[in-house]
């Protein structure tokens, strides 16, 4: 009994730590790109979008919605980059683990 309790525990501090985890950095380029919301585009050119995947489940376990979304938004600052742009605006909602961002161009603030 000893040892399956030990055992639950253990997988229990991995599972939360699997869960804790953000596994997408933003790159360096991609720390210059904010994120609006729609209204604050005045004086941007739209210069196009991205799409942004990443997983919303490990194995049978839900990921956190928080973490989802940071994933969501560091991958679109980054390709956001490749673009040219230095902003991107949600376009609606995440939706399991993809959502789109319009990319823009705007003055330096």
């Amino acid at each position: 009994m000893k040892h399956t309790r030990t055992n639950l525990i253990i997988v229990c501090a991995v599972a939360l730590s699997i869960f804790g985890c953000t596994w997408v950095s933003v790159t360096e380029e991609g720390q210059n790109v904010r994120l609006l919301q729609a209204n604050a585009t005045a004086g941007c050119e739209k210069i196009g979008n991205v799409s942004a995947k990443t997983t919303n489940h490990v194995t049978i376990f839900a990921r956190s919605d928080r973490k989802i979304q940071e994933e969501l938004e560091s991958l679109a600052r980054n390709e956001a980059t490749e673009l040219g742009g230095n902003a991107i605006v949600p376009i609606g909602t995440e939706k399991e683990g993809r959502q789109s961002f319009d990319v823009y161009r705007c003055a330096p603030r």
